[in-house]
């Protein structure tokens, strides 16, 4: 398989093992792309970098130095960049009254500003008839409840990629989200070790499953490769979940009660 064969590829957000990132790099690096994987672990940056055969490079999404850094990087090791794509994400579940300004900040600084700058800095060394991907979320359209800034955030920056998908389709760039709904990835880790959660989730699909991460790497090899005509848009790689809803937190507590008799914990996501 080379649907991205030559391409140029910085994926961020890939400092987790075995993460959304992580699958989706692997799978660029299988259609022939060479993939620079950024994060802010070095450790496990290294260790993913030499498992697929690419590079690695320390990066915080919410400092402008570091998001031109990948860029200088980028264009350095890899000759330019034709691919650019922001996995990161902070899965806050928390009362809307209850979140503190600090919350506030940190969200918007890693799901709004943090993007921003990501791809102010991707496109200044990107080449024409390039593609721009940000991973989103099913929550950006549909509701879930205590998840407020996440959605937010993520809502607000779906919008900004239509701006950069109107702004540089001039020059051949492309611009588009992906929202996957409940995927199996560490950040959902909590949620499945909860009895009664992934299965309250069951009926909300209209194809019967959930979502993988290789659904969502197959959507980005799509978007990022040369057959993709389409810009300004935001993939629902979620099943349909999107046609339907998220359960609320009266049916997560009842499935809880069954399973185990008490109500679910309160900080069920991973939180950081």
């Amino acid at each position: 398989m080379t649907r991205l064969a030559g391409k140029r590829a910085v994926i961020l957000g890939a400092a987790s093992r075995d993460n959304m990132a992580q699958r989706i790099a692997t799978r660029f690096a299988a259609e022939g792309a060479t993939v620079l994987v950024a994060g802010r672990h070095a450790d496990e940056l290294a260790r993913f970098a030499a498992e697929i055969g690419g590079h690695a490079h320390l990066c915080d999404i919410t400092r402008r130095d570091d998001c031109v850094a990948l860029a200088q990087a980028a264009t350095g090791r890899l000759g330019g960049i034709d691919i650019a794509l922001n996995a990161t994400g902070w899965g806050l579940l928390k009362p809307f009254e209850l979140t503190t300004e600090d919350e506030l900040r940190r969200m918007t600084d890693l799901q709004f500003i943090g993007p921003f700058l990501f791809f102010q800095a991707m496109l200044g060394a990107m080449a024409d008839g390039g593609s721009l991907i940000q991973i989103s979320s099913a929550t950006a359209t549909i509701m879930l409840e205590d998840h407020a800034a996440y959605m937010g955030t993520k809502a607000g920056f779906d919008h900004v990629m239509r701006c950069l998908a109107n702004e540089y389709g001039v020059r051949g760039i492309r611009a588009n989200s992906i929202s996957p709904g409940l995927t199996d990835t560490p950040m959902a880790a909590r949620a499945k070790a909860v009895p009664g959660i992934f299965e309250t989730y069951r009926s909300c699909y209209p194809l019967g499953r959930f979502g993988t991460p290789e659904d969502i790497a197959a959507a980005a090899v799509w978007l990022a490769s040369d057959e993709c005509f389409m810009t300004g848009q935001n993939l629902q790689v979620n099943g349909g979940l999107t046609l339907r809803r998220n359960p609320t937190n009266a049916e997560f507590d009842a499935a809880s009660i069954s399973a185990t008799g008490k109500p679910r914990p309160r900080s069920w996501l991973k939180t950081a």
